[in-house]
């Protein structure tokens, strides 16, 4: 028997568990299918710490901070559950962009000031500051392992039906709306949708390629995506009375800066130490093939980097971490819909700060309410 549903979600990451919340808040029946169970850290939406860092200057990602500032604070009060610490975050480096970000951020209400090295420095001990830098305290850091569950458990509240251990294993366009294939230990069911939500992460293109080659005649594009295994690192705090901001330090000329891969992000983590990482230059990846193993030159580089740059930390004592991004050529996200295929990808690296927006957007998208913002369009 060939099961009908509504909308089916696939994909139970941050950005699928936000757009089954969405749907849900909207009286839609959702579905939302996962190959993996709660709390995996297979992919990209592990573990306790991103930052929500409000860094941006362009004005679709400015009017997505404020929206998602207050869709942070609504999610919190409707779950109950506390995911975000506002400990501020500080972006420093010779980047020329800091005083326009500065400006975009107090028109949108959001705040923001610029302070001078000693002055961040007297602030923030365990960084080492040689340029100017832009304090923004509405920034600070999101719970992935409270949020996903939150959202999930919300969803379910308004009738979402969420299935873990479930995998797409086909996926065909057809006059009713997408024909899918799902395995789990029950075996292989065909069910219908009118229309699906592929939030995949990694897996974004092995599972819409099959889409593609099915539907010749579609018009259908798979968007450009590169999956990379990224790693950063917990190091150990050395000096106890340091006050920890999110951070992310832009890189300049000279002797300090030499061997690094990118501009570099970091937080602290409690109970792990002062998360550290490079941006989006881990070597690519299969993601049903890693290795979790960190590269050794990379890994070096970022002790490195601690030593210099992070006096707070001790840059022997560290935990190495592996995770997964998925980035598009220009790090603008895609967020689409294709005939009844809504494609939600390319987040990694900056996207998790946005995710109950990215749900609203992608519900948008579903429901047919309004389109997502030019930028995001997958044949840009």
């Amino acid at each position: 028997m060939n099961t009908v549903l509504d909308t089916a979600v696939i994909g139970g990451g941050a950005m699928g568990s936000a757009a089954a919340w969405a749907l849900s808040r909207r009286g839609r029946h959702v579905t939302l299918v996962e190959q993996f169970g709660p709390g995996h850290r297979i992919g990209a939406s592990h573990g306790t710490t991103r930052n929500l860092n409000p860094g941006y200057h362009r004005p679709e990602y400015v009017a997505m901070l404020a929206e998602g500032l207050a869709l942070w604070d609504e999610l919190e009060q409707e779950s109950g559950e506390t995911l975000l610490a506002r400990t501020g975050v500080v972006n420093h480096g010779p980047d020329p962009r800091l005083p326009d970000t500065a400006e975009a951020l107090t028109q949108a209400g959001i705040r923001a000031e610029l302070l001078s090295p000693a002055a961040a420095r007297e602030r923030w001990r365990g960084i080492r500051f040689d340029q100017q830098a832009l304090h923004m305290p509405d920034g600070g850091q999101l719970n992935p392992e409270a949020a996903l569950p939150a959202l999930q458990r919300l969803a379910a509240a308004r009738g979402a039906e969420i299935r873990h251990h479930t995998k797409v294993v086909d996926l065909q366009v057809t006059d009713d709306g997408v024909r899918l294939g799902l395995e789990s230990a029950a075996g292989i069911e065909e069910v219908t949708a009118a229309q699906v939500v592929v939030t995949a992460g990694g897996w974004t293109e092995k599972l819409l390629g099959r889409v593609f080659s099915n539907n010749p005649g579609t018009g259908l594009r798979i968007p450009r995506l590169r999956v990379t295994q990224e790693q950063p690192a917990h190091f150990r705090v050395a000096d106890a009375g340091a006050v920890w901001p999110g951070f992310n330090h832009y890189p300049g000329t000279g002797a300090d800066y030499r061997g690094w891969y990118s501009p570099v992000y970091g937080m602290q983590t409690p109970g792990e130490g002062i998360k550290a990482g490079w941006h989006g230059v881990g070597p690519p990846v299969d993601p049903d093939r890693r290795s979790f193993q960190p590269e050794p030159g990379q890994l070096a580089a970022l002790q490195d980097y601690a030593r210099t740059w992070l006096p707070g930390v001790d840059a022997d004592s560290f935990e190495a971490i592996s995770c997964t991004y998925t980035t598009t050529p220009d790090e603008d996200f895609i967020l689409d819909r294709i005939g009844p295929v809504v494609i939600g990808a390319g987040f990694s690296g900056h996207g998790f700060k946005f995710t109950p927006v990215i749900g609203r957007i992608l519900a948008d998208l579903a429901t047919g309410t309004r389109p997502a913002p030019e930028i995001f369009r997958a044949s840009r």
